[in-house]
């Protein structure tokens, strides 16, 4: 019960600030759209999605504790922060840099906690050990957070940012694909790998595929801008451990 409060605890702190982030790039370009909503807020209850914050997350929460009797993976959403990209002065490349703030905190945020953890020797065993856990789902879900939003298919923040990078015939295109934006992940991260395990014995892991080859190199930057604390190897070994 212990890891699942922190892990719930280390999600809604980095999807919240995530969020966040987004609102207050597009305040900083002139689009004050999610302050007069209210959107700037710290306050998790601001960013829930009926279905993408609550119902999804816990029904997969509970139908894996019982069938399999712990968490295996979780999937799900906050509610959009609203923006008017017809105030920025470029309103492709406003939302380009609007969509890349989201991912831009959650990696800040993993530095943050590698930075905290410089305090660990200085506090009790049980209190560090806690602190050490909570660092490692922290981290870990800023990590697939972020690199899961660079996917660069719309509605994620990659898919507009390339929308933002693209020619603009291409970047119409593209950003068409945001209608059925959801499905499409879905289907790729988690239809079609085990449809490929289950049928034809494949094994297909996009998010430990981002976390290797991707995650891995991230860490090592981080771990390095953080001054590598000493708990900087057990956490890449918890973090990347197979």
């Amino acid at each position: 019960m212990t890891d699942i409060i922190i892990g719930l605890v280390a999600a809604v702190l980095a999807i919240t600030l995530h969020e966040a982030a987004h609102g207050f790039a597009a305040l900083a370009m002139g689009d004050d759209t999610a302050q007069r909503a209210g959107r700037l807020s710290l306050n998790p209850l601001r960013h829930v999605d009926r279905m993408g914050t609550i119902i999804l997350p816990g029904g997969l929460l509970l139908f894996q504790l019982l069938t399999i009797g712990h968490v295996a993976f979780m999937f799900g959403w906050a509610k959009p922060v609203p923006v008017a990209a017809w105030k920025f002065r470029n309103p492709r490349r406003g939302m380009m840099f609007v969509a890349a703030a989201g991912p831009a905190m959650n990696f800040f945020l993993a530095w943050l906690a590698l930075v905290a953890l410089h305090l660990v020797p200085e506090v009790p065993a049980s209190v560090g050990g806690l602190m050490l856990q909570f660092a490692v789902y922290f981290i870990l879900t800023n990590l697939v957070l972020g690199l899961f939003n660079l996917l660069p298919i719309p509605p994620l923040d990659g898919g507009r940012i390339a929308v933002g990078l693209l020619p603009e015939a291409a970047a119409r295109s593209w950003a068409k694909l945001e209608r059925a934006g959801i499905a499409i992940v879905l289907l790729l991260v988690f239809l079609l790998p085990a449809m490929l395990r289950d049928f034809a014995g494949v094994r297909f892991e996009p998010v430990l595929f981002l976390l290797n080859n991707f995650g891995r190199p991230l860490m090592r930057a981080l771990l390095w801008l953080a001054g590598d604390p000493g708990a900087g190897v057990y956490l890449f070994e918890e973090l990347f451990s197979d």
